[in-house]
């Protein structure tokens, strides 16, 4: 009874998933604790700890932060992922990609500017030990 109380609040939000399905359009900025499926239109922002996916009728203008995306539909703008991105055959991105892994189905079409963490430490670190040896 009392171990309820204890419980993060954050945990059983995370879990939850927030749909914006097809048809409808959504503008402005979106916050969430949940995950995202998207199968409409949203202009604006999206940031959630979660993951986002993008369906193939999906489509979004603007600026996303999200701990994973998988894209099977359309994105313009800013794009901030801290873990993996994946865009499938029927993905199509432009404007800035910032992600740590990057997974890409042929046939997607990658119209962006991509920084990638992860690559960027371990190039610099290596060449630090190469400098000094």
């Amino acid at each position: 009874m009392f171990a309820e109380k204890n419980k993060p609040v954050n945990s059983d939000l995370a879990k939850e998933q927030n749909k914006i399905a097809q048809g409808t359009v959504f503008k402005g900025s979106i916050e969430s604790q949940g995950s995202f499926r998207i199968e409409g239109k949203v202009v604006g922002n999206i940031k959630t700890p979660g993951k986002i996916v993008v369906g193939k009728t999906g489509y979004i203008e603007g600026e996303i932060e999200c701990e994973n995306a998988d894209f099977e539909g359309e994105f313009k703008g800013e794009l901030k992922v801290s873990k993996l991105l994946t865009l499938r055959a029927t993905a199509k991105i432009e404007g800035e990609v910032f992600t740590d892994k990057l997974s890409i189905e042929p046939g997607a079409v990658f119209n962006a500017t991509c920084s990638m963490k992860g690559a960027v430490k371990s190039i610099s670190g290596n060449a630090k030990k190469e400098q000094s040896a």
